[in-house]
């Protein structure tokens, strides 16, 4: 994957307005992608942006099966529909709506990934400002989700 400039200004954008929302750990960008660890799971999980080409793809990513399962088994037990939960949060952030598809699979780093093709790539004048709106968006319907977030005393 080949790094442009447009896409690394657009991913360091992003990266900062993450980091000011203060609902991310140590918010990192690493060649094509941004990764803004999970606060609080109950096991490892990260949010991710990952430009490929010309395309760009926003998700939510773990290692851990129990955690990727409980997030699961909270949507068949309450019924809710993901992208449904996805775009309510994208309207309460001013994002437009509908939201992405978002596809459940476990990608080729054995990691089960929840993630959704953007719509709009780096070269888009819009790119940061709609990344970074569905990069919120997911943090706040994941949250709610499974185990996504463990209670703490400290809260």
């Amino acid at each position: 994957m080949v790094e442009t400039r447009e896409s690394a200004a657009m991913l360091e954008a992003i990266a900062r307005r993450a980091t000011d929302a203060g609902v991310f750990g140590s918010v990192q960008v690493r060649g094509t992608r941004l990764i803004a660890p999970a606060r609080c799971p109950a096991a490892p999980a990260e949010y991710r942006i990952e430009v490929e080409g010309i395309d760009a793809f926003v998700g939510v990513f773990t290692a851990d099966r129990w955690l990727s399962h409980s997030v699961e088994a909270d949507l068949l037990n309450t019924g809710d529909d993901l992208e449904e939960l996805l775009e309510e949060e994208l309207i309460e952030l001013g994002g437009s709506a509908p939201a992405p598809t978002i596809d459940h699979f476990r990608n080729d780093e054995k990691l089960f990934a929840f993630r959704s093709k953007a719509g709009v790539g780096a070269g888009d004048p819009r790119a940061a400002e709609v990344l970074g709106t569905l990069l919120l968006a997911y943090e706040a319907c994941f949250r709610h989700l499974g185990d996504m977030h463990k209670d703490t005393d400290d809260e």
